[in-house]
């Protein structure tokens, strides 16, 4: 015999006939059935406004376990649509797994995004990156807590080198470890630069002088560590580089046409 109800009514039957024998797996399934494309839905709406390297298939099983609690849990006497009760469990099971499968702790999540914050208020007053000592002053917290902020903060920004980069016309896919760049290894036109800044830099200076500014800016040496290498004292390094700094200054307002053209 053929069903000839209207839409509405054969759902509304449905869900009688599964109150009448909750045992009954296949009245069940037709209501899964039904009431799935609202999982998709939602699966979709969260999964775009996260990161990459989350699976939206993942989102939708963590759903669809939702939408069974929600048909199991479902009063047909209180008179409200099973569509509005079930789409808030159907959205908390996907949060929950989220949650779960999220090994940075919420916690430290809060507290990297009140440290970003802070960074970005500070920049725009200060016009440059503010210091550890700057930040706490604005968070009203000590240095040392500012300090295990930023380590807390280095976790929550890593990425999986199996994440999907982009996807190609090619059979092969590009992941995240493909595209990384070795920061062991320098860049060449970075490095020929330097060279060529340092050669305009120091033209004119003596041995010393010119060993002074390679050691302290190129080499990032300490003063203490220049004055080890050139057999000279911290003290006399550091007037040295204040001099050195002063008539550098003076002359390259001259020589500016040079770096122009460079």
């Amino acid at each position: 015999m053929v069903n000839t109800l209207p839409p509405a009514e054969e759902i509304a039957q449905l869900w009688k006939d599964y109150r009448a024998n909750p045992d009954d797996r296949s009245l069940r399934n037709r209501l899964m059935e039904q009431y799935f494309p609202l999982v998709r839905y939602h699966g979709e709406r969260v999964w775009s406004r996260l990161p990459q390297g989350v699976e939206l298939d993942d989102l939708v099983s963590a759903g669809v376990f939702g939408l069974m609690d929600a048909i199991d849990a479902f009063d047909l006497e209180r008179g409200v649509k099973f569509e509005t009760y079930c789409v808030p469990r159907i959205r908390g099971a996907m949060l929950d797994e989220l949650r779960n499968t999220d090994w940075v702790p919420r916690l430290v999540r809060s507290r990297a995004r009140k440290l970003s914050e802070a960074n970005k208020v500070l920049e725009d007053q200060l016009g440059r990156r503010p210091s550890e000592l700057e930040l706490a002053k604005h968070l009203g917290i000590t240095v040392a807590e500012v300090e295990k902020m930023v380590l807390d903060a280095k976790a929550v920004s890593l990425i999986s080198l199996n994440k999907k980069w982009s996807e190609t016309d090619g059979a092969k896919e590009i992941g995240e470890i493909d595209i990384l760049a070795d920061q062991r290894s320098e860049d060449p036109t970075r490095r020929l630069q330097k060279n060529d800044l340092m050669r305009l830099v120091t033209k004119g200076l003596n041995r010393k002088e010119r060993l002074i500014i390679i050691l302290y800016y190129y080499e990032e040496l300490t003063m203490k560590e220049v004055g080890a290498t050139l057999d000279l004292s911290e003290s006399r390094v550091s007037q040295m580089h204040s001099s050195l700094v002063e008539r550098l200054q003076s002359q390259l307002c001259e020589r500016r046409s040079e770096f122009a053209t460079a």
